[in-house]
């Protein structure tokens, strides 16, 4: 690797501590259990509780993400999502809050549907090549949110994830060039007056195939890389399926051959695992999608990872990644895994009512009701600000000295 490699130093993600089962949720809306296993490939979606959003949500990703990572360097923090909880105030300000990350930092929050957390990638790449920055904190954060009982009911979810970028990518190193592809459809959108996104699934998934393969001849024309050059793929998943669908006309136009379902499998398998397991979650899909991958495979050092990030509306773009020598150590696979292992299960009448709840929009004070959360929570809201407190406190493993949260901050 060059000693100018700049890349992922640190990833960690974190889903919310309920999902309900997606066979008993087919039961209810009287679907084929099948169609929402095998069809789309999901087997319980994420659901976030009253007292969570993006915000707590994103906080408690990048906890985790920096636990080994000196705080001191992060100059700037960028956070993606398409559920923002302001029309003015960044979401990347209460994150930086709650950690109590420097004062120098900058701050901002990025929106282009799914596709704004490789943006803020990118940009954070570009901004420590360039010497601007030591360290970029790049969060992604997402409820995934349609009506019930409508066709995308079944492809929600919710989650965060959080990337330390940096000059010590532990885990892997952003390759220069990319292929990009933009166009104006009307696939999936939420306008400002909409609780829940509104979306063309059948059309939404054609623009996702045709962005994928002009995203990919012009990465393929910017760096010279064959398909073949690459070891695995990662892929932004609406649902888990989607990828089977992206891959087959990804080998189609990169090689001119279909490939065999067992080539395929060794390609995207691994990384669709945490998916099936939490839901769509927009912004975070394909970097969690990541660790599914990097968590549930052991690769070689410097083996290539093609990444295709989609935002719907729309924007694809195609990139890649070298794994560094021993990436695997500095994963946190046991924590994410006990986060899925120890979530509750939620009744559809259960999941129903949280989908239900509301915050007032008058200005008065409320306390949210209290439920299981990570690090942080969401407390309530008084004088139209959003109130949140730590639930516990910080402690460093390397000094294991503890730094609390304060106990409320307001937007």
């Amino acid at each position: 690797m060059s000693a100018e490699a700049v890349g992922i130093e640190s990833v960690g993600f974190y889903v919310p501590r309920y999902f309900v089962d997606m066979r008993r949720l087919a039961a209810a809306r009287g679907a084929d259990p099948d169609k929402y296993v095998h069809g789309l490939g999901q087997h319980k979606m994420c659901v976030a509780p009253p007292d969570e959003d993006v915000v707590t949500m994103g906080a408690s990703a990048a906890h985790l993400a920096l636990r080994d990572v000196d705080e001191s360097e992060i100059d700037s923090v960028f956070f993606a999502t398409e559920s923002g909880v302001d029309q003015s105030k960044a979401a990347a300000i209460y994150v930086h809050r709650l950690l109590g990350l420097p004062s120098a930092c900058k701050t901002v929050e990025f929106k282009q549907a799914c596709a704004s957390s490789t943006v803020a990638l990118l940009a954070a790449r570009a901004l420590v090549a360039s010497g601007m920055d030591r360290k970029v904190l790049v969060v992604a954060a997402d409820v995934a949110r349609y009506e019930l009982g409508s066709p995308g009911e079944p492809t929600q979810g919710a989650g965060a994830v959080a990337l330390v970028v940096s000059r010590q990518p532990r885990i892997m190193s952003l390759e220069e060039g990319h292929g990009a592809h933009t166009e104006d459809v009307m696939d999936f959108w939420r306008p400002n007056y909409r609780r829940e996104a509104l979306v063309d699934g059948k059309y939404s998934i054609k623009v996702y195939i045709r962005s994928l393969c002009e995203a990919w001849k012009r990465y393929h024309a910017a760096t010279g890389r064959a398909f073949a050059d690459h070891q695995r793929f990662c892929y932004h998943l609406p649902f888990t399926r989607m990828a089977e669908k992206a891959h087959a006309h990804l080998v189609v136009t990169a090689t001119g051959k279909h490939a065999a379902r067992e080539e395929m499998g060794r390609h995207i398998d691994a990384g669709l695992v945490y998916n099936r397991e939490i839901g769509n979650t927009y912004t975070a899909s394909l970097y969690i999608a990541l660790c599914s991958l990097l968590e549930n495979e052991e690769l070689p050092a410097s083996g290539r990872i093609g990444m295709f990030a989609y935002g719907s509306g729309c924007l694809g773009i195609f990139f890649s990644g070298l794994l560094t020598a021993g990436y695997r150590e500095f994963l946190h696979r046991e924590e994410h895994l006990r986060q899925l292992r120890e979530r509750t299960e939620l009744s559809v009448a259960e999941y129903e009512r949280m989908y239900h709840f509301r915050l007032p929009e008058d200005g008065r004070r409320f306390e949210v009701p209290v439920h299981r959360t990570g690090p942080f929570r969401l407390a309530g809201v008084e004088n139209h600000q959003r109130i949140y407190e730590g639930t516990r406190p910080r402690v460093r493993p390397d000094t294991q000295s503890q730094h609390p949260v304060a106990a409320e901050t307001t937007c």
